[in-house]
């Protein structure tokens, strides 16, 4: 695999990365994941305006963004990734420095990071549904920020995948945030319901997406926290994200949602993403 390493372009196993660097000592750093159709990135002036908005939060002061445009389809070609579907990963901690808490000073360059390789969307699971586990939201309190500070999030996803469920699902105060690793949405009396943007949650690019989706399709949504007490009563639940697509939640700790099986909001949604995906791809 090549891949872009501070103004380079090399083989992945040839990337040294300095044990001073402040990602690795400290996840002073911010990431973000971009999916690739035919060697186009989807949608990938918003996933890197949500970098931006992290580097800001983080105060890291990184390449001017059209340089990662650059780099990401660079990488795209050098990989035979020009067909079928990718995904981009980028990385920018604060850089290398001696170990201390506070920012260096003077200020260090930036490491920069990134790699494309091959993947699928789950398909076959769409059609399905997955199941998902309700988990104690302990992540702190900027969620908003891509942080390379992910802790809270493995132990999460752990969780879910020894229960054998596809990702956990965060609750807070009795309502329900997001996923570990995706954004979730549900369905309550024809409605879709899914969190507020607020920096309780990450501001997911699908599903922002998702509710232009609803306005096309005339689907009624409210930006509104889904109560813990209302997950008896959802007609449908539904993880959305960049690698994840739309996807049906059948099951919820073990108990079916809805009818237990893929509803059709979810399914419309679905379909819709997708023949956007394939639709801006063309263009």
């Amino acid at each position: 695999m090549i891949v872009y390493y501070n103004g380079a372009f090399m083989p992945q196993e040839d990337v040294c990365i300095s044990p001073d660097d402040r990602g690795f000592l400290l996840a002073d750093g911010v990431y973000e994941v971009i999916a690739a159709i035919d060697g186009r990135l989807f949608r990938a002036e918003a996933h890197l305006q949500r970098l931006a908005h992290s580097l800001d939060a983080l105060r890291i002061e990184a390449s001017p963004l059209d340089d990662l445009l650059r780099i990401a389809a660079s990488l795209l070609e050098l990989n035979s990734l020009m067909r079928g579907q990718a995904k981009l990963y980028i990385q920018i901690t604060r850089g290398a420095a001696p170990r201390q808490h506070a920012f260096p000073d003077p200020p260090v360059h930036p490491t920069v990071y990134a790699t494309a390789e091959p993947f699928q969307f789950p398909r076959a699971l769409w059609k399905t549904g997955v199941s998902g586990l309700l988990v104690p939201d302990t992540r702190w309190a900027r969620c908003d920020i891509k942080s390379l500070a992910l802790l809270p999030n493995v132990l999460a996803s752990q969780a879910a995948r020894e229960a054998g469920a596809y990702d956990a699902i965060f609750t807070r105060d009795g309502v329900i945030t997001e996923g570990s690793h995706t954004g979730v949405c549900g369905v309550h009396e024809g409605r879709l319901l899914t969190h507020p943007l607020s920096p309780r949650i990450l501001g997911s690019v699908t599903r922002q997406v998702v509710l232009e989706l609803c306005d096309r399709l005339d689907i009624p949504y409210r930006e509104e926290p889904i109560p813990v007490a209302l997950l008896g009563e959802l007609d449908e639940l539904m993880f959305v994200g960049t690698t994840t697509g739309v996807m049906p939640v059948v099951k919820i700790d073990g108990q079916p949602v809805g009818s237990g099986k893929p509803g059709p909001i979810t399914l419309r949604l679905q379909q819709a993403l997708w023949r956007l995906m394939k639709e801006e791809e063309m263009h």
